[in-house]
């Protein structure tokens, strides 16, 4: 298992940028995808973006063309560039990585909050 924490959430206002962080405890090369969720008050958990190891990527339809999910195997960081940030962006916002050897092992990170003012 890898321990993930995120950090650079905040307090924007609406057509703002905010970058997230997600940096693991460990080298994520051998992590099979990384992961962008989010959740509302009151609402499901949704999936943002994907990223994997290869660096295929793939968005959810309410943030494509607006966000950017990367990664950097030297530091151990996935990243989420979100531009464009409407008031319905506002959640915390989870890591999540999948590594599948033989079983799968899944971690999740303590979240971060995004608030969007209109």
């Amino acid at each position: 298992q890898v321990q993930l924490v995120e950090s650079g959430g905040g307090l924007v206002q609406a057509g703002g940028s905010l970058r997230l962080f997600c940096a693991a405890s460990r080298s994520i090369l051998s992590i099979n995808v990384m992961y962008w969720y989010r959740q509302a008050p009151g609402k499901q958990r949704e999936l943002v973006a994907a990223i994997t190891s290869g660096g295929s990527t793939n968005y959810g339809d309410s943030v494509k063309g607006r966000f950017t999910i990367s990664r950097d195997n030297a530091k151990n960081t996935v990243y989420l560039q979100m531009n464009s940030l409407k008031p319905e962006d506002t959640a915390v916002y989870y890591c999540h990585a999948m590594v599948v050897v033989g079983i799968r092992v899944d971690s999740w990170g303590q979240g971060t909050q995004v608030t969007v003012s209109s």
